[in-house]
């Protein structure tokens, strides 16, 4: 039996006409399979769908990633592998949302776009798209977790963030290895995938989006620091510190913190840095967001720290324990394991 696989059109440039105006629109998933004649030559069934409203992936809201989830949960046992086709503005947050939304997945679920739409000449989404379908469609290797695919590289999705608005290769993963390889052949690393899950696929629905990024630079000031942990609802917020988590030790500053963390607010520390982790108490300009009980992200992506504490806030906000823990804890591959976390 040929094995099957869904494309879950977004929206988003890959397939995308010139306006009138100039400005490129999203067109019908029909387009697609115009534009990339190429898929007749598959050797699996691919079936399509596409979004009741698709978008641009700037307009991208926790209730598009569920309607994303509910059709994966919806088809689940019906196919072998999913395709989603996405923008890439908000690709890796949409990859790291579904990673922690789909508990248990045993298949493959791909994201890919383009940099140019599939009507443009030089167009690089005909590869994404035959790559992704490649890989979400194989028998040999099934890779139970979110990806990115784009220029012969798959990512894990929770891992990867866009790195350029105008080259082919737009995104990386700068704290954890490619999980394949798109050459002559398809190569995997196989070490590197998520564990098969012994349980049945659950979906989580629920997004708290009350939080907040706070990015440093030097210069803040104690009137913007202190309007966004004042904003109305807040429940957690994002902290995009320096190197390895460092952040002025002014008194203001850590007194503010210290402050949203008594009212409840739950405050987690990134760095600005694309590589690299944070390491609390390597530098004293660190020791501070410690010991007031500032939590470490360790490695994760902003996205994925964006989204994971949307879910995390939306599901479990009622305990701040488990929050705490859950914040500190890879879910889903996103983070390195730390001892003691």
């Amino acid at each position: 039996m040929q094995n099957k696989v869904l494309i879950i059109y977004t929206g988003g440039t890959i397939g995308m006409v010139q306006g009138k105006d100039g400005s490129l629109h999203p067109f019908a998933l029909k387009g697609i399979f115009e534009a990339v004649p190429q898929l007749e030559l598959c050797d699996y069934t691919i079936d399509s769908c596409q979004l009741d409203n698709i978008i641009d992936s700037s307009n991208m809201t926790p209730r598009v990633w569920v309607d994303i989830a509910e059709i994966i949960k919806r088809e689940y046992d019906k196919y072998d592998g999913f395709v989603v086709l996405h923008g890439t503005d908000t690709m890796a947050y949409t990859a790291s949302a579904l990673s922690f939304m789909l508990e248990n997945l045993g298949k493959p679920v791909v994201l890919t776009g383009s940099q140019l739409p599939l009507g443009m000449l030089r167009s690089d989404g005909r590869e994404n798209i035959v790559c992704a379908l490649e890989i979400a469609a194989c028998k040999e290797v099934v890779i139970p977790e979110v990806c990115v695919f784009f220029e012969n590289r798959l990512y894990r999705g929770n891992r990867s963030t866009k790195v350029s608005a105008e080259n082919f290769d737009a995104f990386k993963s700068y704290n954890y290895p490619s999980l394949a390889k798109a050459g002559i052949t398809l190569t995997y690393k196989k070490h590197l995938f998520m564990p098969q899950p012994e349980g049945e696929l659950k979906v989580w629905k629920q997004f708290d989006e009350h939080i907040a990024v706070l990015k440093l630079f030097p210069g803040i000031t104690k009137e913007l620091v202190d309007s966004i942990l004042h904003t109305p609802g807040l429940k957690g917020a994002i902290i995009e510190a320096y190197g390895s988590g460092n952040a002025l030790t002014e008194d203001w500053f850590i007194n503010s913190l210290q402050d949203a963390i008594h009212r409840g607010i739950v405050l987690i520390d990134v760095t600005q840095c694309k590589a690299g982790s944070v390491k609390l108490r390597q530098y004293a300009a660190s020791c501070d967001m410690e010991r007031i009980g500032v939590i470490s992200g360790h490695d994760i992506t902003i996205e994925a720290a964006v989204t994971k504490m949307m879910h995390i806030l939306g599901n479990y906000g009622d305990n701040p324990d488990i929050v705490k823990r859950m914040l500190e804890t890879p879910l889903r591959g996103e983070m390195e394991q730390v001892e003691n976390a």
